[in-house]
């Protein structure tokens, strides 16, 4: 991982990151205008880590654009991906209620713009704005959501059942059912609690099946999404 030397951009691209955000893009525009004055933006390079797990958590951080990925490192080293933060998504939120240090490392898997709010300048906005922190309690519950069916998958559902829905959940929606995979191999086994080997593997027998086509640079082509459901 690279150390993090974040470079700061100016404010006025704020405006869509705040607009972007599901817990902020309910208010009008006067109240998103007063938020974006707290606001600060950052570039990450890929690699480049946003915080890291022992690090003061004292901000709510915002992607703009790119991705990041949230992990854990086991007591042997191995990581572990939690989820991975698309545009619109947030992290750092415990640090509204509480102060605290991160359990966990945040990571630009791209390019990544970041946009941060400090403490103390959310929580005077969640006592002004209740809306807000429905909106953040939403999230939470969604998050939790999330969390505990990918324990279940891990407990209970075989590597093939976890890749077949992993892949069925990003074609939804996919006019050709056609995507790029949102991450590496080897964070895509992280991700799925198994071995970059047996996502090769996997992925190279729905091929032969007939269900997709791999094409160049993590292209995914699901050929036969009802075969790819059966699978789940």
């Amino acid at each position: 991982m690279r150390k993090c030397e974040h470079s700061f951009v100016s404010d006025h691209t704020t405006k869509s990151c705040i607009s972007l955000v599901p817990i902020f893009n309910h208010l009008d525009k006067e109240k998103m205008d007063e938020i974006m004055e707290k606001v600060h933006h950052k570039m990450l390079q890929k690699g480049e880590v946003l915080y890291r797990a022992g690090d003061e958590s004292d901000s709510l951080y915002i992607v703009q654009r790119g991705k990041i990925k949230i992990y854990r490192l086991s007591e042997t080293g191995k990581e572990q991906i939690v989820r991975i933060l698309f545009p619109g998504d947030f992290t750092g939120e415990l640090a509204l209620f509480k102060q605290s240090v991160h359990d966990s490392y945040a990571e630009a898997l791209i390019e990544t713009s970041i946009c941060q709010i400090q403490r103390k300048d959310l929580q005077q906005f969640l006592l002004k704005y209740p809306s807000i922190s429905l909106e953040i309690l939403k999230e939470l519950s969604n998050r939790l959501d999330q969390s505990e069916k990918q324990v279940t998958r891990f407990a209970t559902e075989k590597v093939d059942t976890r890749i077949a829905l992993f892949l069925a959940e990003y074609a939804n929606g996919e006019e050709r059912m056609e995507f790029t995979l949102p991450m590496s191999k080897k964070d895509l086994a992280s991700y799925l609690g198994t071995t970059p080997e047996t996502i090769s593997r996997k992925l190279a027998e729905f091929e032969d099946a007939g269900i997709l086509r791999q094409k160049s640079n993590k292209r995914i082509k699901i050929l036969d999404i009802n075969r790819l459901q059966s699978i789940i």
